[in-house]
């Protein structure tokens, strides 16, 4: 079967392409392993799909060059996806911090694409795992397990390695490599962290319990839901970090970001002096949490009682508690991966690869990680619909 277009992988990116590529007339083939399309999408926000982000800007995205997203996110922008999904009249609301999700579910969102797909005359084939790509003078040769299938211009869409059990795989990678293209070493990124010993004991004691923090390593910091878990944390703000995070390297977490706990126990001194410091702070922190983490010694302590040691020991217990994370969940939970295929050697406007032309590459196999909160499927809606114009 010949094709104008064929995209691998049904995807957020893969989607928007192939229904892009489609509405200018061109014969598309939109192709991938697992049973249905946009799994992903479906299982995104949690089940709401946090489909955009109200302030989307280049400093979002994590990427050896920070420069090669400007294009496609100045050309596609997250207005012209709220308009689409308007168009559709699915409604939306704003969570907070510009994060819009679906009101009833995400397949809401995956069933507009499909919708624009079906407009587009798109042809889907599911179930169809790739044995062998070729380029072949002026054309490309896919062999898979549903037939042969040629094409002009082959639009790579296959995302990361994180969540194998939606059907995530290397495939992207290895047929980069196959082209000589650059692909900048892989990890699992907007993803829990993990701890051990003492210290995975004490969280998982904690499990279930959230509170607001600070996480920061010596690079950046996030402010944020954090959540203990029965290996370690997580949460917005953790899993935000994890995008800035190398294994060894040391976080530290304020549990009062919106205080200055000195100061606190200065004013209790003053006005709350013979209530115990435990009571006092769980007007601040969940009881559990405070139980738990406040030091044995100080457990029957008076705000009265404390010295300036017992302060510096709230304080660093409370605003600046240092811990080595032992790595994180992997690519078993993680959003995202961090790293991918080298953008020095593709088009930032047209996504076309610098190597090999007529291939393409968009969407999360490409070296760009987004936030949490929306980044990364503008991305995909971006990278997608800016390929789409001109394959």
């Amino acid at each position: 079967m010949k094709y104008d277009v064929i995209v691998i992988g049904a995807g957020a990116a893969g989607l928007m392409c192939a229904a892009t590529a489609g509405k200018r007339g061109r014969k598309v083939l939109l192709v991938d392993h697992a049973n249905k399309p946009g799994k992903k999408i479906l299982m995104s926000g949690g089940g709401r799909c946090n489909f955009t982000n109200l302030d989307i800007t280049p400093e979002n995205y994590l990427s050896q060059n920070p420069h090669f997203v400007k294009s496609a996110l100045g050309r596609y922008t997250q207005w012209d996806f709220i308009a689409l999904v308007s168009q559709y009249e699915i409604p939306w609301h704003d969570k907070g911090q510009g994060e819009l999700f679906c009101d009833n579910k995400a397949s809401d969102i995956l069933e507009m694409l499909l919708a624009e797909c079906a407009k587009a005359k798109v042809t889907l084939q599911t179930h169809c795992e790739i044995e062998a790509v070729e380029k072949i003078s002026d054309h490309f040769q896919l062999l898979t397990a549903c037939g042969d299938f040629t094409c002009d211009k082959l639009v790579v869409a296959t995302g990361g390695l994180s969540i194998p059990t939606m059907g995530a795989s290397g495939f992207g990678y290895q047929l980069a490599k196959q082209f000589k293209h650059t692909v900048l070493p892989t990890c699992a990124s907007l993803v829990p962290f993990t701890l051990s010993g003492k210290t995975q004991d004490r969280a998982a004691i904690l499990s279930g319990i959230s509170v607001t923090a600070t996480i920061e390593n010596p690079r950046t910091g996030f402010t944020g839901e954090l959540l203990f878990t029965h290996r370690g944390l997580s949460g917005p703000a953790v899993l935000q970090l994890s995008n800035y995070w190398n294994l060894g390297e040391a976080i530290t977490i304020n549990f009062l970001p919106n205080d200055t706990l000195r100061e606190c126990i200065a004013e209790w001194k003053k006005t709350s002096g013979k209530q115990l410091i435990k009571n006092l702070l769980m007007q601040l922190l969940p009881k559990r949490f405070v139980n738990s983490w406040l030091p044995q010694a100080l457990q029957n302590k008076t705000a009265a009682d404390l010295n300036q040691k017992d302060t510096e020991s709230l304080h660093n217990c409370f605003q600046q508690w240092s811990v080595i994370p032992s790595g994180t969940e992997g690519y078993r939970t993680a959003e995202v991966t961090r790293g991918g295929i080298n953008t020095d050697e593709v088009s930032s406007k047209t996504f076309e690869s610098k190597n090999v032309q007529g291939l393409y590459f968009v969407g999360e196999v490409l070296d760009v990680t987004g936030w949490l909160g929306g980044y990364n499927f503008q991305w995909a809606w971006a990278s997608g619909w800016c390929a789409g114009q001109v394959v």
